[in-house]
Protein backbone atom coordinates (compact mmCIF):
# COMPACT_ATOMS: atom_id res chain seq x y z
CA UNK A 1 0.00 0.00 0.00
CA UNK A 2 1.59 3.69 -1.02
CA UNK A 3 2.56 5.59 1.58
CA UNK A 4 1.11 9.15 2.65
CA UNK A 5 3.73 11.57 3.50
CA UNK A 6 1.03 13.46 5.66
CA UNK A 7 -0.74 10.67 7.57
CA UNK A 8 0.27 10.48 11.17
CA UNK A 9 0.93 6.73 11.03
CA UNK A 10 3.28 6.59 7.99
CA UNK A 11 6.34 5.39 7.76
CA UNK A 12 7.33 8.47 6.23
CA UNK A 13 4.92 10.41 8.97
CA UNK A 14 6.75 9.00 11.79
CA UNK A 15 10.49 9.76 9.61
CA UNK A 16 9.01 13.48 9.52
CA UNK A 17 9.01 13.67 13.53
CA UNK A 18 10.06 11.12 15.40
CA UNK A 19 13.78 9.65 15.60
CA UNK A 20 12.72 6.16 16.18
CA UNK A 21 11.28 5.79 12.83
CA UNK A 22 14.28 7.72 11.28
CA UNK A 23 16.99 5.00 13.28
CA UNK A 24 14.98 2.28 11.71
CA UNK A 25 15.43 4.15 8.44
CA UNK A 26 19.22 3.88 8.85
CA UNK A 27 19.07 0.53 10.05
CA UNK A 28 17.80 -0.46 6.71
CA UNK A 29 19.85 1.40 4.63
CA UNK A 30 22.94 -0.04 6.80
CA UNK A 31 21.31 -3.48 5.95
CA UNK A 32 20.96 -2.63 2.26
CA UNK A 33 24.86 -1.60 2.53
CA UNK A 34 26.43 -4.19 4.18
CA UNK A 35 24.99 -6.38 1.16
CA UNK A 36 25.65 -4.57 -1.82
CA UNK A 37 29.09 -3.11 -0.55
CA UNK A 38 31.37 -3.03 -3.53
CA UNK A 39 28.90 -5.02 -6.10
CA UNK A 40 30.40 -3.80 -9.23
CA UNK A 41 28.72 -4.07 -12.81
CA UNK A 42 25.30 -4.20 -11.49
CA UNK A 43 24.85 -0.44 -11.82
CA UNK A 44 26.21 1.62 -14.40
CA UNK A 45 29.36 3.22 -14.38
CA UNK A 46 27.71 5.91 -12.06
CA UNK A 47 28.21 3.59 -9.10
CA UNK A 48 31.10 1.21 -8.90
CA UNK A 49 33.03 -0.82 -6.29
CA UNK A 50 35.57 2.24 -5.72
CA UNK A 51 32.46 4.71 -4.98
CA UNK A 52 30.71 2.50 -2.58
CA UNK A 53 33.78 1.61 -0.85
CA UNK A 54 34.73 5.60 -0.12
CA UNK A 55 31.26 6.30 0.66
CA UNK A 56 31.50 3.80 3.37
CA UNK A 57 34.76 4.36 5.10
CA UNK A 58 33.75 8.09 4.96
CA UNK A 59 30.42 7.07 7.06
CA UNK A 60 32.22 4.72 9.39
CA UNK A 61 35.78 5.74 8.97
CA UNK A 62 38.48 4.35 7.57
CA UNK A 63 39.24 1.02 9.58
CA UNK A 64 42.74 -1.10 7.91
CA UNK A 65 42.40 -4.80 7.57
CA UNK A 66 39.13 -4.89 9.27
CA UNK A 67 35.89 -6.13 6.98
CA UNK A 68 33.83 -2.78 5.65
CA UNK A 69 30.44 -4.63 6.95
CA UNK A 70 30.39 -6.82 9.34
CA UNK A 71 33.52 -5.59 11.29
CA UNK A 72 32.90 -6.42 14.63
CA UNK A 73 33.10 -10.30 14.79
CA UNK A 74 34.66 -13.19 16.66
CA UNK A 75 35.60 -16.18 15.18
CA UNK A 76 34.61 -19.98 16.22
CA UNK A 77 35.61 -23.52 15.53
CA UNK A 78 33.24 -26.47 15.82
CA UNK A 79 31.69 -28.98 13.42
CA UNK A 80 28.58 -30.29 11.68
CA UNK A 81 27.07 -33.46 12.27
CA UNK A 82 24.75 -34.69 9.47
CA UNK A 83 21.95 -36.55 10.39
CA UNK A 84 21.95 -38.38 6.71
CA UNK A 85 18.39 -36.80 6.17
CA UNK A 86 20.03 -34.23 3.63
CA UNK A 87 20.67 -37.06 1.30
CA UNK A 88 17.46 -37.27 -0.22
CA UNK A 89 17.26 -33.41 -1.10
CA UNK A 90 21.14 -33.00 -2.50
CA UNK A 91 23.87 -34.88 -3.14
CA UNK A 92 26.26 -32.58 -1.14
CA UNK A 93 28.69 -34.88 1.07
CA UNK A 94 28.16 -32.67 4.06
CA UNK A 95 24.68 -34.00 4.30
CA UNK A 96 25.78 -37.88 5.25
CA UNK A 97 25.97 -39.10 8.32
CA UNK A 98 29.03 -37.68 9.92
CA UNK A 99 31.12 -35.36 10.90
CA UNK A 100 32.02 -31.81 8.98
CA UNK A 101 34.40 -29.63 10.19
CA UNK A 102 33.58 -25.72 10.49
CA UNK A 103 35.64 -22.23 10.73
CA UNK A 104 33.04 -19.50 11.21
CA UNK A 105 32.16 -15.98 12.79
CA UNK A 106 29.65 -14.42 14.57
CA UNK A 107 29.21 -10.35 13.94
CA UNK A 108 26.67 -7.55 14.30
CA UNK A 109 26.03 -4.98 11.40
CA UNK A 110 28.03 -1.38 10.30
CA UNK A 111 31.05 -0.77 9.76
CA UNK A 112 33.29 0.33 12.90
CA UNK A 113 35.52 -2.34 14.97
CA UNK A 114 34.07 -0.67 18.23
CA UNK A 115 30.48 -0.21 17.72
CA UNK A 116 28.45 -0.65 20.45
CA UNK A 117 25.95 -3.67 20.60
CA UNK A 118 23.15 -1.74 21.69
CA UNK A 119 21.10 -1.19 18.32
CA UNK A 120 18.54 -1.99 15.95
CA UNK A 121 20.66 -3.85 13.53
CA UNK A 122 21.04 -7.78 12.62
CA UNK A 123 23.06 -10.36 14.09
CA UNK A 124 24.99 -12.85 11.67
CA UNK A 125 26.62 -15.69 11.56
CA UNK A 126 29.46 -16.79 8.63
CA UNK A 127 30.07 -20.74 8.42
CA UNK A 128 32.51 -22.37 6.12
CA UNK A 129 32.00 -25.85 6.32
CA UNK A 130 34.51 -28.73 5.20
CA UNK A 131 32.75 -32.05 4.25
CA UNK A 132 34.48 -35.62 4.93
CA UNK A 133 35.34 -35.48 1.25
CA UNK A 134 37.07 -31.93 1.04
CA UNK A 135 34.50 -29.74 -0.75
CA UNK A 136 33.46 -26.28 0.93
CA UNK A 137 30.43 -25.16 1.42
CA UNK A 138 30.28 -21.54 2.56
CA UNK A 139 26.98 -19.34 3.68
CA UNK A 140 26.52 -16.09 5.56
CA UNK A 141 23.41 -15.74 7.45
CA UNK A 142 21.30 -13.15 9.00
CA UNK A 143 18.62 -13.12 11.96
CA UNK A 144 16.29 -11.57 9.43
CA UNK A 145 14.21 -13.74 7.12
CA UNK A 146 14.06 -11.49 4.86
CA UNK A 147 15.71 -8.33 2.90
CA UNK A 148 14.62 -4.72 2.23
CA UNK A 149 15.10 -4.81 -1.27
CA UNK A 150 14.78 -7.48 -4.24
CA UNK A 151 16.80 -6.67 -6.84
CA UNK A 152 20.04 -4.16 -7.63
CA UNK A 153 17.74 -1.58 -9.27
CA UNK A 154 15.83 -1.19 -6.29
CA UNK A 155 19.22 -0.85 -4.35
CA UNK A 156 20.18 1.87 -6.54
CA UNK A 157 16.82 3.54 -6.01
CA UNK A 158 16.48 3.44 -2.21
CA UNK A 159 20.43 4.48 -1.94
CA UNK A 160 19.30 7.82 -3.89
CA UNK A 161 16.45 8.32 -2.15
CA UNK A 162 17.69 7.34 2.16
CA UNK A 163 21.01 9.23 1.66
CA UNK A 164 22.06 11.66 4.77
CA UNK A 165 21.10 15.37 4.23
CA UNK A 166 22.48 18.28 6.75
CA UNK A 167 20.92 16.99 9.83
CA UNK A 168 22.03 13.03 9.51
CA UNK A 169 18.74 12.12 8.41
CA UNK A 170 17.15 11.00 5.38
CA UNK A 171 15.37 13.65 3.14
CA UNK A 172 11.67 13.07 3.75
CA UNK A 173 10.71 14.41 0.32
CA UNK A 174 12.64 11.85 -1.74
CA UNK A 175 12.11 8.78 1.16
CA UNK A 176 8.05 9.24 0.78
CA UNK A 177 8.17 8.29 -2.80
CA UNK A 178 10.39 5.91 -2.72
CA UNK A 179 8.80 4.24 0.13
CA UNK A 180 5.30 5.18 -1.97
CA UNK A 181 7.08 2.56 -4.48
CA UNK A 182 8.64 0.27 -2.56
CA UNK A 183 6.21 -1.66 -0.46
CA UNK A 184 8.54 -4.25 0.25
CA UNK A 185 11.02 -2.45 2.33
CA UNK A 186 8.26 -0.90 4.42
CA UNK A 187 7.15 -3.92 5.01
CA UNK A 188 10.65 -4.86 5.89
CA UNK A 189 10.79 -1.67 8.15
CA UNK A 190 7.53 -3.24 9.96
CA UNK A 191 9.31 -6.29 10.04
CA UNK A 192 12.21 -4.60 12.06
CA UNK A 193 9.67 -3.27 14.28
CA UNK A 194 7.31 -5.99 15.44
CA UNK A 195 9.45 -9.16 15.12
CA UNK A 196 10.98 -9.87 18.64
CA UNK A 197 14.84 -9.07 18.91
CA UNK A 198 16.62 -12.00 20.93
CA UNK A 199 18.81 -11.34 24.08
CA UNK A 200 21.92 -13.27 22.52
CA UNK A 201 23.74 -14.48 19.43
CA UNK A 202 23.40 -17.95 21.11
CA UNK A 203 19.04 -17.91 21.29
CA UNK A 204 19.06 -16.13 17.97
CA UNK A 205 17.63 -17.93 15.06
CA UNK A 206 20.00 -17.69 11.27
CA UNK A 207 18.53 -17.70 8.04
CA UNK A 208 19.89 -17.61 4.66
CA UNK A 209 17.39 -15.14 2.86
CA UNK A 210 18.04 -16.02 -0.28
CA UNK A 211 17.06 -19.44 -1.88
CA UNK A 212 19.33 -21.38 -3.66
CA UNK A 213 19.06 -24.89 -5.55
CA UNK A 214 19.68 -28.62 -4.22
CA UNK A 215 20.53 -30.95 -6.58
CA UNK A 216 19.21 -34.59 -5.30
CA UNK A 217 20.72 -37.60 -6.95
CA UNK A 218 18.11 -38.14 -9.45
CA UNK A 219 19.44 -34.58 -11.13
CA UNK A 220 16.19 -33.28 -9.71
CA UNK A 221 16.97 -29.47 -8.14
CA UNK A 222 14.41 -28.63 -5.56
CA UNK A 223 14.75 -24.87 -4.46
CA UNK A 224 15.32 -24.53 -0.76
CA UNK A 225 16.27 -21.47 2.13
CA UNK A 226 17.72 -22.92 5.23
CA UNK A 227 17.88 -22.06 8.71
CA UNK A 228 19.71 -22.06 12.05
CA UNK A 229 17.24 -23.06 14.63
CA UNK A 230 19.16 -22.60 18.57
CA UNK A 231 19.07 -25.23 20.94
CA UNK A 232 19.05 -22.38 23.51
CA UNK A 233 16.00 -20.89 25.62
CA UNK A 234 14.43 -18.52 23.80
CA UNK A 235 15.07 -15.23 25.45
CA UNK A 236 14.01 -11.70 24.20
CA UNK A 237 14.80 -7.95 24.66
CA UNK A 238 13.29 -4.43 25.55
CA UNK A 239 13.84 -2.95 22.23
CA UNK A 240 13.37 0.44 23.95
CA UNK A 241 16.77 -0.69 26.78
CA UNK A 242 19.31 -1.05 24.10
CA UNK A 243 20.86 2.16 24.17
CA UNK A 244 21.46 1.74 27.67
CA UNK A 245 23.00 -1.86 27.43
CA UNK A 246 26.76 -1.96 27.72
CA UNK A 247 29.12 -1.73 25.10
CA UNK A 248 29.80 -5.57 24.43
CA UNK A 249 27.21 -6.98 26.16
CA UNK A 250 26.37 -9.98 22.88
CA UNK A 251 30.19 -10.80 22.65
CA UNK A 252 30.43 -10.92 26.30
CA UNK A 253 27.10 -12.95 26.39
CA UNK A 254 28.69 -15.14 23.95
CA UNK A 255 32.26 -15.68 25.52
CA UNK A 256 30.19 -16.61 28.94
CA UNK A 257 28.09 -19.12 27.35
CA UNK A 258 30.69 -20.66 25.13
CA UNK A 259 32.94 -20.88 28.09
CA UNK A 260 30.03 -23.41 30.16
CA UNK A 261 29.75 -25.72 27.18
CA UNK A 262 29.18 -26.49 23.43
CA UNK A 263 26.90 -23.96 21.63
CA UNK A 264 24.34 -25.65 19.59
CA UNK A 265 21.85 -25.14 16.50
CA UNK A 266 20.20 -27.73 14.42
CA UNK A 267 20.10 -26.49 10.66
CA UNK A 268 16.45 -26.78 9.01
CA UNK A 269 15.86 -27.10 4.99
CA UNK A 270 12.71 -25.72 3.71
CA UNK A 271 11.59 -26.68 0.23
CA UNK A 272 9.45 -24.06 -1.88
CA UNK A 273 6.24 -25.21 -2.92
CA UNK A 274 4.84 -24.36 -6.22
CA UNK A 275 4.58 -20.99 -6.54
CA UNK A 276 6.77 -19.60 -4.02
CA UNK A 277 9.30 -17.16 -5.10
CA UNK A 278 13.03 -18.22 -5.69
CA UNK A 279 14.11 -14.74 -7.11
CA UNK A 280 13.10 -12.08 -4.14
CA UNK A 281 14.13 -12.00 -1.27
CA UNK A 282 11.54 -9.78 -0.05
CA UNK A 283 9.21 -12.28 0.27
CA UNK A 284 9.32 -15.09 3.31
CA UNK A 285 7.50 -18.60 2.63
CA UNK A 286 4.99 -19.28 4.74
CA UNK A 287 6.07 -21.74 7.65
CA UNK A 288 3.90 -24.47 6.78
CA UNK A 289 6.39 -25.39 3.95
CA UNK A 290 8.17 -28.79 4.27
CA UNK A 291 10.87 -28.46 6.55
CA UNK A 292 13.86 -31.42 7.05
CA UNK A 293 16.40 -31.15 9.88
CA UNK A 294 19.38 -31.90 8.39
CA UNK A 295 21.77 -31.82 10.89
CA UNK A 296 23.18 -30.04 13.92
CA UNK A 297 26.14 -27.10 14.12
CA UNK A 298 28.35 -27.49 17.24
CA UNK A 299 30.78 -24.59 18.32
CA UNK A 300 33.04 -25.45 20.66
CA UNK A 301 36.09 -22.53 20.60
CA UNK A 302 36.06 -18.82 19.97
CA UNK A 303 38.71 -17.12 19.83
CA UNK A 304 39.46 -13.51 18.80
CA UNK A 305 40.05 -12.50 15.04
CA UNK A 306 43.89 -11.54 15.18
CA UNK A 307 44.06 -15.17 16.83
CA UNK A 308 41.63 -17.00 14.79
CA UNK A 309 41.65 -18.68 11.74
CA UNK A 310 38.07 -16.31 10.27
CA UNK A 311 39.71 -13.22 9.36
CA UNK A 312 41.15 -14.51 6.11
CA UNK A 313 37.91 -16.76 5.00
CA UNK A 314 35.82 -14.92 2.56
CA UNK A 315 32.60 -15.98 2.87
CA UNK A 316 30.72 -15.95 -0.59
CA UNK A 317 27.48 -17.38 -0.37
CA UNK A 318 28.50 -18.73 -3.65
CA UNK A 319 31.02 -21.18 -2.57
CA UNK A 320 29.13 -24.60 -2.78
CA UNK A 321 30.03 -28.18 -3.32
CA UNK A 322 28.44 -30.45 -5.70
CA UNK A 323 24.68 -30.91 -5.30
CA UNK A 324 23.99 -27.18 -3.98
CA UNK A 325 23.77 -24.35 -6.77
CA UNK A 326 22.25 -20.85 -6.63
CA UNK A 327 18.94 -19.69 -7.66
CA UNK A 328 17.65 -17.21 -9.76
CA UNK A 329 18.06 -14.57 -6.88
CA UNK A 330 19.75 -11.86 -8.92
CA UNK A 331 20.81 -10.76 -5.13
CA UNK A 332 23.22 -13.90 -5.31
CA UNK A 333 25.45 -12.69 -7.65
CA UNK A 334 26.00 -9.19 -6.08
CA UNK A 335 26.51 -10.69 -2.87
CA UNK A 336 29.16 -13.03 -4.41
CA UNK A 337 31.11 -9.67 -5.44
CA UNK A 338 30.41 -7.71 -2.25
CA UNK A 339 32.38 -10.69 -0.19
CA UNK A 340 35.57 -10.78 -3.09
CA UNK A 341 35.82 -7.04 -3.26
CA UNK A 342 35.96 -6.77 0.43
CA UNK A 343 38.47 -9.63 1.14
CA UNK A 344 40.36 -8.33 -1.57
CA UNK A 345 40.53 -4.55 0.26
CA UNK A 346 41.38 -5.50 3.22
CA UNK A 347 43.81 -8.64 2.48
CA UNK A 348 46.02 -5.53 0.98
CA UNK A 349 46.08 -3.67 4.02
CA UNK A 350 47.36 -6.90 6.39
CA UNK A 351 46.32 -7.87 9.44
CA UNK A 352 44.26 -5.79 12.42
CA UNK A 353 43.88 -6.01 15.87
CA UNK A 354 40.57 -7.52 17.22
CA UNK A 355 37.79 -5.14 18.28
CA UNK A 356 38.60 -6.22 21.78
CA UNK A 357 41.34 -7.71 23.20
CA UNK A 358 39.04 -9.01 25.99
CA UNK A 359 35.41 -8.60 26.42
CA UNK A 360 35.03 -4.92 27.36
CA UNK A 361 32.48 -4.40 30.38
CA UNK A 362 31.07 -1.08 31.46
Amino acid sequence: MAQNPQDPNSIIGQLSRNKGAAALIAAVVGVVLLLFAWAGGWFGGRLGPGKIADALQVHDGLHEGFRRAHTKGYCFTGHFDGNGQGTRLSVANVFAQGESRVIGRFSTGGGMPDSPDGRLVFRAIALSITAPNGEVWRTAMDSTAVFPVATPKAFMAFLEATSPVADGKPDPAKVGPYMAAHPETVAFINYLKEQPLASSFVNTRYYSINAFGFVGGDGQTRFVRWSLDPTATPEWMDKGNLEKMPRDFLFDDLIKRAAAGPLTWDMSIQLAAPGDKTDDATVQWPEDRESVKVGRLTIDHLVTEDEGPCRDINFDPLALPTGIKGSDDPLLAARSAVYSSSFRRRAAEGPHPSFAKEPHHD
